[in-house]
């Protein structure tokens, strides 16, 4: 390992160490390590996605309500092709390094993510200890959002021409009104997305945090672009791990900064905790 990479670890495991639980804030970097784009520039969005790039059209426009009104099966496309994705993609193993340390904690962990993957349920996080600030992609609601109803995509498996990025089977229905079903994703110039969902996940957290006395917080790929989870992670005034190749702290604080991808730097902490011979501080 890396002397600079394991010095910064170490500091980050003696933290662990000390706590009581764990409170792990993650972004769109979190993913990159499971082969996921993170979307970081326009340039990098239309590499991942050339037909849009054909159509000069930036994540700011497909991600949004009025283009599932204007052009459903386009943005389908877009969302059909994520949701195959996310669905095919395994987590990488930082997910389950961080599952077993958490499980040696005795509060165990609670995550805020703006990421809108699943992939902290899909590696055994209990859903109920799960924030995800922005949505799920594995959940649907409807255009208008006529009940205010929220329900999971359970076999809706959208078949996508990726080379146009079009929807090609049946447009996804709200049951209630017959109207065209979105992804329950909190997207650009958004002003009908159903929150009932997130919001109930924060209640769960707060609860949760008044029963712990000494969670540190461990921040993996959470950029300034759009600071949600930094900014969350900053108003926990806890001790805070962060975990970044490249924007390690322009404005916000953290007493750990580990200049790696997500993966690198989960790993060199799980390394230098099973040197420390950690088995979790207990209740």
């Amino acid at each position: 390992m890396d002397t600079a990479l394991a010095s910064q670890a170490r500091a980050a495991a003696r933290l662990i160490a000390g706590a009581d639980s764990l409170v792990i804030t993650a972004g769109a970097g979190m993913g990159v390590d499971s082969g996921l784009p993170d979307f970081r520039g326009t340039e990098g969005f239309w590499k991942a996605y050339p037909a849009l790039g054909k159509a000069n059209l930036r994540f700011e426009e497909i991600a949004s309500p009025r283009t599932f009104r204007d052009a459903p099966e386009l943005a389908w496309g877009f969302y059909g092709h994520r949701l195959n994705l996310y669905r095919k993609v395994a987590p990488h193993s930082g997910y389950r390094n961080l599952h077993v340390i958490a499980q040696q904690l005795g509060g165990g962990a609670f995550i805020y993510t703006s990421n809108v993957d699943g992939h902290f349920a899909k590696s055994g996080f209990p859903p109920n200890r799960i924030v995800e600030c922005h949505g799920s992609i594995h959940h649907l609601q409807c255009l208008n959002n006529c009940a205010r109803k929220i329900w999971e995509t359970g076999k809706f498996a959208p078949e996508v021409n990726e080379g146009r990025c079009l929807l090609t089977s049946p447009l996804p229905r709200c049951p209630d009104c017959g109207e065209i079903a979105r992804p329950n994703i909190l997207m650009f110039g958004d002003f009908g997305w159903e929150g009932s969902r997130t919001d109930l996940q924060s209640m769960r957290f707060r609860e949760w945090r008044a029963t712990v006395r000494r969670p540190a917080i461990v921040e993996a790929g959470a950029g300034m672009a759009i600071p949600t989870v930094r900014l969350f992670g900053a108003s926990l005034n806890a001790p805070l791990i962060r975990i970044n190749p490249a924007e390690p702290e322009p404005d916000y604080s953290c007493d750990v900064y580990i200049r790696a991808g997500a993966l690198a730097g989960i790993a060199a902490i799980a390394e230098e905790l099973a040197a420390m011979g950690f088995a979790g501080s207990g209740g």
